[in-house]
């Protein structure tokens, strides 16, 4: 028998317990298929944190999550809590989290099915052959950095304070070389040089790490040009690398090549083995509880951590193969339905792509 994987369960809010109940059903295929056993410690984040916590990030969750083997985690927030103060906020659990758990990298794969390139607004001709990942920095840059508001000579301003350091740089841009050595040894390093002095410092980072991987093509690309290339070119995109805030936005983007936010799996990894998965989308509190949410992205993400942090990388490619299996025969649900009312709902897909997991 293998180990025990000791695996955290954070359902979070709206739609995530909906697809992580079917991701689960998966993770427990493969326990039949291979023989793994997991072991699943369930904890309160977001939301629904507040309400029976008074916080978002309860104490107890982070002590699951510190001391499991990884993460799995569903989404987190909705207008219920919109309004609520800075700390009482379900996506200040988010960042504190990352933080908490060292999760300074963030891994996007979009990868476009065949036959489902007619549910992107893209010609299925500029889609051909798109299969990139956008390795995002996660716990620098803007988004962490000093906020404030004062009175200036026209009335009150706001500042948001971007700082990176040499050491945040390196880590990201050598963890985005490794996994492009693994691929098409393309790297894409997109930053805003031109304009921002924080950039500027990222670019000479990595060109000074660059000469360590010869066999990787290096190019830069300024976030703007990007932005317009991943609609123009996608498929000459491998690995692109990015800080915090342009890497948010540009994923987002990547995401919809594929068709529909709700296919698009994540990794939050930091030093070692260790990684958080969880969906690219959000908690969609307007479907919530109808059973009609994609449970895929969320099932892939259960590929990307046995790839990442187990290793399993045969019980990966068998749920990789499901999907696909699953999406050429036809199913879809209501996000990538061309026709909605064949649509499926979330268990009855999450049913067929276990039920089309065969070693």
């Amino acid at each position: 028998m293998s180990e025990v994987k000791k695996i955290a369960v954070i359902a979070g809010d709206g739609i995530g317990p909906e697809v992580v109940g079917e991701a689960l059903k998966v993770m427990k295929k493969t326990e039949e298929l291979f023989g793994y056993q997991f072991e699943f410690e369930h904890g309160l984040f977001g939301g629904i944190a507040i309400d029976e916590k008074g916080t978002p990030l309860p104490q107890e969750t982070l002590e699951i999550c510190k001391n499991a083997d990884a993460v799995l985690l569903g989404a987190v927030g909705g207008p219920k809590w919109d309004n609520n103060s800075k700390e009482l906020r379900p996506e200040t659990g988010l960042l504190g989290i990352r933080k908490a758990l060292g999760l300074f990298s963030n891994i996007r794969p979009a990868n476009v099915f065949d036959c489902l390139k007619e549910a992107s607004t893209l010609k299925p001709e500029v889609l051909e052959g798109t299969d990139l990942i956008v390795v995002r920095e996660l716990t620098g840059g803007i988004y962490f950095g000093e906020k404030f508001r004062r009175e200036g000579a026209n009335g009150e301003e706001a500042v948001d304070t971007c700082v990176y350091n040499v050491q945040e740089v390196e880590r990201i841009v050598r963890q985005a070389f490794e996994i492009a050595m693994t691929r098409s040894k393309r790297l894409a390093s997109v930053d805003k040089a031109n304009v921002l002095e924080t950039s500027r410092l990222w670019r000479e980072v990595v060109n000074r790490i660059a000469p360590e991987y010869p066999e990787v093509e290096l190019e830069h690309v300024l976030v703007d040009n990007c932005a317009m290339q991943l609609l123009r070119r996608p498929s000459s995109f491998d690995v692109i690398v990015t800080e915090n805030m342009f890497g948010d936005i540009l994923s987002d983007e990547a995401a919809m090549l594929t068709g529909s936010i709700g296919m698009l799996s994540s990794a939050s990894l930091g030093e070692g083995s260790f990684g958080l998965y969880e969906p690219v989308h959000g908690s969609a509190p307007d479907i919530a509880g109808q059973g009609i949410s994609n449970p895929i992205a969320t099932i892939l993400s259960v590929a990307l951590m046995f790839r990442l942090t187990f290793g399993y990388h045969e019980a990966a490619q068998v749920i990789e193969d499901a999907v696909k299996n699953v999406l050429d025969a036809g199913h879809r649900t209501g996000d990538i339905a061309v026709d909605k009312s064949t649509a499926i709902g979330t268990t009855a897909m999450g049913d067929l792509i276990v039920a089309a997991m065969t070693k």
